[in-house]
């Protein structure tokens, strides 16, 4: 199923989807007028407190498309076009005031109805200089303006949800329809959407939105077909997949994840509502941050059981029936690129298979010491891959790539290996995350998988001592000098043989290694001096990886490939590690 199919099968799930030519818009105020268009109160409509404070989402008439030019919207607006007055310079506020007045009264001249005759004397009254205290704030200037009469205010009938204004909408939009065609999304006829409806909540986009599907060019044309008349998808059907999405991208949805600059959102499609929502959730447990939890309770408990299980080992067969093979789920990552929306992936498969390949995920990135929280969420590995550790520097592209090779089950991409290379060369920081990521790629790409038979081809999770890879003995060599290093000189020198030498020794380490052995041989005699049993314990160390390496090949080869440098960081970390667990045991022995 294509992406827009699926999405408005969506649409028919929402359980307060916007009706058809309406769409959810947040409102900041509620202007109440009186029968002969004077103003009986003005309401700030927004939630919280103080700057916090945000407007709410409400279905308003679907807006104009805007692009460069002005486009008011029907019965409602932000305020440099409702009422003239914004918070900015304001350039062209007195035009696009003039021309929602001018709407207005052209669509509303005719009617009867109270509501909107009030609607129109106000504008025929308003002037921007009104705008001021005590009834105006400063506060509501370029927020979104609704309207309703006050006798309707306390039944909350805003004035565009009036019979008569719904009517009249109806009516205005059947005036635009154009021929009807085969919808190439839904295969019925219907009137052609020659412009979609732009979709927001993409983060880094375009205030206004941006599209998947457009033609604003001549150079994206063909047979002389205008616009949306180049993929024919009818109005109904365009409606129906932004609302869906639109309502997906809301910040507070539990259907969208931030994925490097890809804002992910997904969705079942089953007729049984509650394994749609179990599935839903689940994959926002597997994805997002340990602390955002279903607002349920009880199904955050049952979520976390399940993932806890599945992450285990246990197929889903065994732990929900339901999930394995009647839940179809969709993933699609959107990233910003000017007004249109670049698709970074998308998954369509069973909800079985997706929970097959997250577990094959978390088992390739299995790694001890293991990182201080349990199953850190994937946007804090991509963290490790970027310059200072800022979300904003994360690559944007390896990001979707990394998603979709953990969706498809595919390998994963090679460009990850040699960003965590990179950064480890460039800051010296080798931790339980950037390990993992090292393992994973190991695993999967070049089938280095544990238990294999073959030691030179293993990627251990923990310490392996048997282990007889050369990257990885290079690496746990290197952890012993320093070590070595650490036990001599103590803790708060300059610069430790890492910070000096840890990227030569990892990718050329015949030019480092009888360096590091001179230095450690003087560093061993001087603790053997205070601690001649830590002494013999280091070089007990140094002397089993010397064994180790197998004796036709070069102990201290001229280069190492990026597998082999993986392989170097990750002895690196394990034999780092176990002198940690030891100083730590041994603290905890000489408290008792």
């Amino acid at each position: 199923m294509s992406i827009l199919a699926s999405l408005v099968r969506a649409y028919d799930r929402l359980p307060d989807a916007p009706p058809f030519g309406y769409s959810m818009q947040n409102i900041g105020v509620i202007v109440s007028l009186n029968e002969d268009g004077s103003v009986a109160n003005v309401i700030d409509w927004r939630d919280g407190e103080g700057r916090k404070r945000k407007p709410r989402p409400m279905a308003v008439p679907q807006p104009a498309k805007r692009t460069a030019g002005i486009a008011p919207s029907f019965l409602w607006d932000k305020t440099s076009y409702v009422l003239g007055v914004t918070a900015g310079e304001g350039k062209r506020t007195a035009q696009e005031h003039a021309a929602f007045k001018e709407r207005h009264e052209r669509e509303l001249g005719g009617t009867a109805d109270a509501g909107l005759k009030a609607l129109l004397l106000f504008l025929r009254r308003w002037t921007p200089e009104q705008f001021a205290e005590p009834l105006w704030s400063d506060e509501l200037k370029d927020q979104n303006v609704i309207f309703v009469l006050e006798a309707d205010r306390p039944q909350s009938l805003w004035l565009h949800a009036r019979p008569a204004a719904k009517a009249l909408w109806t009516h205005i939009g059947g005036e635009n329809t154009t021929d009807a065609q085969v919808c190439l999304v839904t295969g019925n006829r219907g009137p052609v959407a020659r412009l979609h409806p732009a979709i927001k909540g993409v983060w880094g986009g375009q205030s206004s939105g941006g599209s998947i599907v457009s033609f604003n060019l001549d150079a994206f044309e063909s047979y002389e077909h205008k616009q949306g008349d180049n993929a024919p998808v009818s109005e109904v059907a365009a409606f129906a997949y932004t609302a869906a999405l639109n309502r997906f991208l809301e910040r507070d949805s539990k259907h969208r994840i931030q994925i490097g600059d890809a804002s992910t959102v997904f969705w079942a499609d089953t007729s049984d509502e509650e394994s749609a929502e179990l599935a839903e959730g689940t994959f926002y447990a597997m994805f997002s941050d340990p602390d955002d939890a279903a607002s349920d309770e009880a199904a955050a408990k049952k979520i976390a059981i399940l993932l806890e299980r599945l992450r285990k080992g246990e197929p889903i067969e065994a732990l929900d029936a339901k999930l394995s093979k009647g839940v179809r789920f969709y993933v699609l990552g959107l990233a910003p690129n000017a007004a249109r929306l670049s698709i970074r992936f998308y998954f369509e498969n069973d909800f079985g298979v997706l929970a097959e390949n997250y577990r094959r995920f978390v088992d390739d990135m299995r790694v001890e010491p293991a990182w201080r929280e349990p199953y850190p969420s994937l946007w804090r590995h991509l963290r490790e891959l970027a310059l200072l550790g800022k979300s904003e520097n994360v690559p944007p592209n390896l990001a979707g790539e990394w998603m979709r090779s953990i969706l498809s089950g595919t390998r994963y991409p090679l460009t990850l290996l040699s960003t965590v290379l990179a950064r480890i060369r460039a800051d010296g920081e080798i931790n339980a995350l950037r390990a993992s990521i090292l393992r994973a790629v190991l695993v999967r790409n070049f089938g280095m998988k544990p238990n294999s038979g073959d030691k030179r081809r293993e990627v251990p999770v923990a310490l392996d001592p048997e282990n007889r890879n050369k990257g990885y003995l290079l690496g746990r060599l290197f952890a012993v000098y320093e070590q070595a290093q650490t036990a001599a000189l103590g803790r708060n020198v300059n610069a430790t043989i890492k910070d000096k030498f840890y990227g030569s020794a990892s990718a050329t380490p015949r030019n480092v290694f009888a360096l590091l052995d001179r230095g450690s041989a003087n560093h061993l005699a001087k603790v053997g001096k205070k601690r001649p049993g830590q002494r013999i314990n280091l070089e007990r160390a140094i002397g089993a990886i010397m064994e180790a390496m197998t004796p036709e090949d070069d102990p201290f080869p001229a280069s190492l490939n990026a597998a082999e440098q993986a392989m170097f960081g990750l002895g690196y970390y394990h034999q780092r590690g176990e002198f940690f667990r030891k100083r730590a045991t041994a603290d905890t022995e000489e408290a008792a």
